[in-house]
């Protein structure tokens, strides 16, 4: 490619949030398991309470649950999408370059909708410490993937 003086720049945004990414991943599996572990258990002849939801977490708030899932699925796609721009970042070539922007757009689209979630949790109060943790990491990921995105398109 034509501007290879944004290939370090590119590499050093790509390693940053696969690393980060994975952190989040490891927190939210943590969270869901905690909730797995912890949530309601309905017997044979009880009733589910009124405010019952089907993605109940015993920690955080009434926003934590869906946060948390949007913010696994996010951050594996973006662990798929960093597989794609190793390789880009490697090849550093027109032919790579496809593969490597549409999944870091597809995986940043999808960090941006679990930043949204994560501002309505803060917005709602009531957090463990490691959500508040997974919930920087993701609106740190929300621009930190924009800047890899145009890194790599900025190398063209």
């Amino acid at each position: 490619m034509a501007n290879a003086g944004l290939k370090p720049v590119a590499g050093f945004l790509l390693m940053l949030n696969f690393c980060m990414y994975l952190i989040v991943a490891a927190v939210g599996g943590w969270a869901i398991n905690f909730a797995i572990n912890n949530g309601f258990f309905i017997g044979s002849g009880l009733e589910l309470p009124s405010h019952f939801s089907p993605i109940y977490f015993p920690i955080g708030n009434a926003a934590t649950g869906f946060f948390v899932i949007f913010a696994v699925i996010a951050s594996v796609v973006g662990m798929g999408a960093a597989l794609a721009g190793f390789h880009h970042v490697r090849a550093w070539s027109h032919e790579s370059l496809p593969a490597a922007a549409s999944s870091a757009f597809i995986a940043w689209m999808l960090t941006l909708l679990a930043m949204g979630l994560a501002v309505k949790e803060i917005d709602l109060n009531g957090r463990d410490a490691r959500l508040i943790t997974m919930e920087a990491f993701t609106i740190i990921l929300s621009g930190t993937q924009l800047f890899y995105i145009l890194a790599i398109h900025g190398g063209r």
